[in-house]
């Protein structure tokens, strides 16, 4: 897949939860009544007929159900939602179709249902395989349930992800090396390993504010990233992104439409898309709260509430921040292309004396270890 193809994909969000996690600044909303899933179904359907409007033809290649709690969904939800997706825009017989699930919803009967909708591989939010660590980040399920999903996924769908969150109150190198050994042993062929980080105006900012969470500090941040890669390189997981390992041919082709910076659409409360429309790249974003979306939708076919036109140097600055996430980096021509001017040749100079940047081959810039862990600082001295 070349840089100037990266693939066209549909985000759906599905923002419901069994319980909100104590880190998670996701949209994401607990009901303590049952959803009106055939109703969300059909607002799906109708803000994808109001995207086809928008985007013109496409040929997708994504579709990825993410939450919230997709795994709350009945099959038969995913499967309208699938089958309105289809009736819009063309879809390539190899798309790949992600399904985001956590292991405390995990049945056997609803993962089969998922299969026959035409879902081909799940993404599960196993997050630590520890119990106690698994409390303290308020997950629903312990490690034996985890390992349980972890199983039936890989009985019932082609392909498997799960994601871990490292850097945990506590967390030494070596216990961290260890339970990364472990879950490669479970894992399929791709993993997401993620720094736990403090957001703003979660409980744990607050947990943070108050004393009562003290967060890894940067030196052992940084030993804990390092060990990640030399683990899963050596396990034959290498990273392809900042978080994402995975075996080669394996990578998520949802996720490399958005650091190829291609185009998506972003369906459901709080989505974002970013495509072509009539010659330039816009952003979109719709109604965080789902029941005040779910009205929108039903007044005028959708939950768009605002968006912009990028300008070619926005273009080109998101372009740089995406592409260096990756292993593979940037193409240097593209970037000419959006920004209307190449990078400068004495700042990249500069820049890689310092260990930030290096080239691959003669027409591709990539981010070094270094230049990763400041990566916005990079990124930032690129693009002035």
């Amino acid at each position: 897949m070349s840089d100037d193809g990266p693939g066209f994909g549909v985000y759906v969000h599905w923002p419901f939860c069994a319980a909100k996690c104590p880190y998670c600044d996701f949209n994401s909303h607990v009901r303590h009544q049952p959803v009106d899933q055939p109703r969300f179904a059909a607002a799906f359907a109708r803000e994808i007929a109001h995207m086809r409007e928008r985007t013109g033809p496409r040929t997708v290649s994504s579709i990825f159900l993410g939450g919230g709690t997709p795994s709350l969904m009945e099959p038969k939800t995913v499967a309208a939602i699938l089958d309105a997706i289809a009736a819009q825009w063309r879809v390539e017989p190899s798309v790949e179709i992600t399904l985001e699930a956590n292991p405390s919803s995990v049945e056997a009967e609803r993962f089969r249902g998922y299969r026959s909708a035409g879902v081909n591989r799940v993404s599960l939010g196993v997050q630590a395989l520890n119990d106690n660590d698994l409390r303290f980040l308020g997950r629903l399920h312990d490690v034996e349930e985890a390992l349980g999903a972890i199983r039936l996924a890989r009985s019932i769908f082609p392909r498997m992800s799960f994601d871990l969150i490292y850097a945990r109150p506590g967390q030494t190198v070596e216990a961290w090396k260890a339970e990364l050994e472990e879950a490669i042993g479970y894992a399929a062929d791709h993993l997401s390993l993620y720094q736990l980080t403090v957001e703003e105006g979660t409980p744990f900012h607050a947990l943070r504010a108050a004393g009562k969470l003290v967060e890894a500090d940067p030196d052992l941040a940084a030993d804990l990233y390092q060990v990640t890669q030399e683990v899963t390189a050596a396990r034959g997981l290498p990273a392809y992104e900042i978080s994402n390992h995975a075996k080669p041919g394996a990578e998520s082709r949802h996720n490399l439409i958005y650091w190829r910076y291609g185009e998506y659409v972003g369906i459901g409360p709080g989505a974002h898309g970013r495509f072509i429309e009539d010659g330039r790249r816009v952003v979109t974003f719709t109604e965080k709260h789902p029941e005040t979306w779910l009205a929108l939708v039903e007044a005028r076919g959708s939950g768009v509430v605002g968006g912009e036109i990028l300008t070619r140097s926005e273009e080109a600055d998101e372009y740089l921040l995406m592409g260096l996430r990756l292993t593979e980096g940037i193409d240097l021509d593209r970037y000419e292309r959006l920004a209307g001017r190449p990078l400068a040749p004495q700042r990249v100079a500069m820049l890689r004396e310092e260990g930030l940047l290096a080239p691959v081959g003669n027409s591709r810039l990539r981010a070094t270890p270094s230049g990763v862990m400041v990566l916005d600082a990079l990124v930032a001295d690129l693009a002035r």
